[in-house]
């Protein structure tokens, strides 16, 4: 089933797939990108990724080229998530001007002006409809062009207008090349790995990674859990977690979690030793002791030395690694040590590592990591349904070959 869906989505049309010359080309990306309190790009890696389609479509002559993005999670128009604060960026990357547009009309405007160029369209979440899939706002999207493009992995598991909606009014849908390249990656990690096949899964809650937990048992052969989810599957061991970060009422989930494991001969990984701080902005002390002698009052924040060097061993018998989640504080330097020895095991292998996007892969950018990883996705949320056997929406109305 989960095969299925994959090449379902392989099987989506690209567009390279089609003829774009002399045609309105809508393109759907994703310039969701971090910045400090001064607008200031701290990660244009999002952008970055989104110009191979986009330098596509000028070096074939598309007539002119819409860019539709999101940035953060505006409520009605808002200066600071203005797309105004990634247009210079995008310029300077792409090498070329761009025209900006406040409003949809402005668009319409601007492509009866300039043939050839390239429209950046205000904040699609500004419009009120866009997170409803509003039939009238889909419907003035698609009216802008000929071919609509999504090249937005990272907003792929979401049904909203620029996503979904548009998809059903416009003349040709496919997807862009990054859209392609996600969706290859995962299938090259899930539907035919090589053997053995390792997840390593990590983050604060047993809670955002349980569907996944359940349904990945059948695809991989061994699962490292760290981070603060592991303190959870400690407790359902029956160790004394003290002050540490525990979903209590998952528990249950978690021992049903390690006993299906067995059941299926899926070995699980657990720290048998951690780091432990009294408190992690201000901690005066700081422990390494094994993961069932938690001193009284301390919580756990990283993995020990020993568990580092279990891991390690782990990975380096790996042929194939899904990573989704940091395991440990690895913001703070004293409790950053286990996931960045981690990130280092794995681009020691000769293994394809899968990274899931979001803290992971700041995760891996921070110990030093990114260039020796196979492929780091863009989308968080969209990679974990992905991992969790799931079609997106944004695959599922697109053209297939």
């Amino acid at each position: 089933m989960r095969e299925a869906g994959i090449e379902l989505m392989k099987n989506t049309k690209s567009v390279r797939d089609i003829d774009i010359k002399d045609k309105r080309v809508l393109i759907r990306v994703d310039f969701n990108v971090p910045m400090d309190e001064d607008f200031d790009i701290s990660d244009d890696t999002r952008i970055r990724e989104a110009l191979p389609t986009i330098n596509y479509c000028i070096d074939n002559h598309a007539k002119n080229i819409v860019l539709v993005s999101h940035l953060g999670r505006p409520k009605g128009r808002s200066a600071e998530f203005s797309l105004k604060h990634v247009l210079k960026r995008v310029e300077r990357l792409l090498g070329r001007d761009i025209a900006f547009a406040e409003t949809i009309e402005n668009v319409e405007n601007l492509q009866q002006q300039n043939e050839g160029s390239v429209i950046l369209l205000e904040n699609i979440r500004f419009y009120e409809g866009e997170e409803k899939n509003d039939e009238e706002l889909s419907t003035k999207l698609a009216s802008l062009c000929d071919i609509y493009v999504n090249d937005a992995f990272g907003t792929s598991h979401r049904a909203h207008s620029s996503t979904c909606g548009i998809a059903k009014y416009a003349k040709e849908r496919v997807a862009g090349l990054l859209l392609k390249k996600e969706i290859d990656s995962f299938a090259k990690a899930m539907a035919n790995p090589l053997k053995p096949v390792l997840l390593i899964v990590g983050g604060s809650k047993v809670s955002s990674k349980l569907a996944l937990l359940h349904n990945i048992l059948n695809v991989v052969d061994k699962i490292i859990i760290g981070g603060a989810m592991s303190n959870t599957f400690l407790k359902a061991r029956g160790f004394d977690m003290q002050k540490s970060l525990v979903e209590d009422d998952l528990v249950g989930d978690a021992r049903k979690i390690l006993d299906k494991a067995k059941e299926g001969k899926v070995k699980i990984y657990l720290p048998v030793d951690v780091v432990s701080t009294d408190d992690i902005k201000e901690h005066r002390h700081i422990k390494i002791t094994p993961a069932q002698d938690i001193p009284e009052g301390f919580m756990a924040v990283d993995m020990g030395p020993a568990t580092s060097k279990l891991f390690s061993e782990v990975v380096r018998d790996s042929q194939t690694i899904i990573w989704n989640g940091p395991l440990g504080i690895y913001e703070i330097q004293a409790f950053s040590r286990g996931t960045f020895n981690l990130a280092h095991a794995v681009s020691d292998t000769y293994a394809f590592s899968l990274i899931g996007g979001g803290d992971t892969a700041d995760a891996i950018d921070k110990a030093g990591e990114r260039d020796n990883m196979s492929f780091i996705s863009t989308g968080g949320g969209a990679s974990l349904e992905l991992l969790e056997g799931k079609i997106l929406p944004a695959f599922e109305v697109l053209e297939r070959k």
